[in-house]
């Protein structure tokens, strides 16, 4: 019934959907700006950007992962973030989501990582009550920070 694979260039489309799917859920779906083309030149590209599993019931993707290497420099190992994990609402509480975050911390064993980690947000309380079921703690001395769009232009241009 459950079949984690790798993803494919073929996938690209699915993967699409996939993700428009977790911005509709985050309730920001003019947020998902990837296109099939971007996917495809960062993630099956000659050096990808990131690595995807998908996850079929029945033979139907019901879910994916999509997640990138970082490095810890004090561990003095690479790690795995996961950036996006997503199953279809009709396929929930089946054991997708736990099956794909065991997948990705496998993988991290696998590859001697020093750590794994994503984001959550605050107001997900379930995926937050979920996660710690699992192990994960959060990282409240911590305050994710970023720079897009145009502040990123600005900010590159600076010398």
């Amino acid at each position: 019934m459950l079949h984690i694979r790798a993803a494919q260039p073929e996938d690209v489309g699915t993967i699409l959907e996939l993700i428009r799917g977790l911005a509709e859920y985050e309730h920001e779906p003019q947020a998902a700006q990837a296109t099939a083309e971007d996917l495809l030149r960062d993630g099956f590209g000659p050096v990808p950007r990131f690595h995807c599993v998908i996850v079929d019931w029945d033979g139907t993707p019901a879910g994916f992962a999509l997640y990138f290497y970082n490095y810890s420099t004090w561990k003095g190992r690479p790690g795995i973030f996961l950036e996006d994990i997503f199953v279809w609402p009709q396929y929930r509480r089946k054991g997708i989501g736990k099956a794909l975050l065991l997948h990705l911390a496998q993988i991290a064993v696998a590859e001697n990582c020093g750590r794994y980690e994503w984001l959550v947000l605050d107001w997900n309380t379930p995926a937050i009550e979920f996660y710690e079921a699992l192990g994960a703690k959060q990282m409240k001395a911590w305050l994710p920070m970023r720079v897009e769009d145009e502040a990123l232009l600005a900010l590159g241009r600076k010398s």
